[in-house]
């Protein structure tokens, strides 16, 4: 932070990528202007087109609507032609901005092919501090992005650390804080916030093999659900875990036992087997 340490830190950071880091990360809002904000975006976005690699930038983390580095990120993107393999998490202060600014960001992130991940555990914990009442959601305009054309996903951010010590990795459960916090509650909608833990991270990790499909990677989890809505609804149990067709993890099957004369003994909860009374 700062111009006199800036150099410093610049070749800790390039020492650890000639050790094999492949990810570029930085966090401009930490920085003490907006001024040094945008050009520590410049120069890690330099960094990773000379070295061919991805960027994810930890960006806006902020109620501060003034806090606007993801444009100097999407500007950045597109300049050094980085489309596709950029990603700026968090974009809290999106929730504080005016319309008529995000009507003029949304198609500026759309056009970089900026991948976006919003943190919904994480970001409605923190955020709305200094508020009285009404308190900020918190959360960047996920439904906004999302019809813009953006790639959104939902990451789970902190697990059991100084800032939020409840994280289980559970992105079920991170998909269904989701679309609480983001209000989206219509079928499509709640279909969408499970891609945004499952084929739109994949997108912005920029993986390969990615699929139920022929000549994919045998990589899946097999939820006890009959579709992506009741993965969320119930935060489906992960019975069998895969890795390139291994089985790694395994877990029974949950059924609750009913001890009620005249109905039916046991149920799983799903659409399919609610006992009806």
């Amino acid at each position: 932070r700062g111009p006199q340490g800036a150099d410093q830190h610049m070749q800790t950071l390039v020492r650890a990528l000639d050790k094999g880091v492949d990810v570029v990360g930085g966090i401009p809002h930490f920085e003490r202007t907006m001024a040094e904000g945008a050009q520590s975006v410049k120069l890690l976005c330099e960094l990773a087109a000379e070295r061919g690699l991805r960027v994810d930038m930890h960006c806006d983390e902020s109620d501060d609507p003034h806090s606007r580095h993801v444009e100097s990120l999407a500007y950045e993107t597109q300049r050094l032609g980085l489309q596709g393999r950029v990603t700026g998490s968090h974009l809290t202060s999106m929730h504080s901005m005016d319309n008529y600014y995000v009507s003029k960001l949304i198609p500026l992130i759309a056009e970089a092919g900026l991948h976006v991940v919003a943190n919904p555990l994480i970001n409605i914990t923190l955020q709305g501090r200094h508020d009285s009442y009404p308190k900020r959601r918190g959360m960047t305009r996920v439904p906004e992005l999302l019809a813009g054309g953006v790639n959104v996903s939902f990451g789970q951010d902190c697990t059991m650390d100084p800032w939020y010590s409840l994280g289980s990795g559970d992105m079920l459960e991170v998909a269904h804080m989701g679309l609480h916090v983001g209000q989206m509650t219509s079928q499509a909608a709640m279909a969408q916030c499970f891609e945004a833990v499952t084929t739109h991270p994949a997108r912005a990790l920029g993986l390969e093999g990615y699929g139920i499909a022929a000549g994919c990677h045998a990589d899946m989890v097999l939820l006890q659900a009959s579709n992506p809505v009741e993965a969320i609804r119930l935060r489906a149990t992960r019975l069998r875990v895969y890795r390139r067709g291994k089985l790694v993890a395994q877990t029974p099957a949950n059924t609750s036992s009913l001890h009620m004369p005249g109905r039916p003994t046991s149920t799983a909860f799903r659409q399919d087997s609610i006992p009806r009374f």
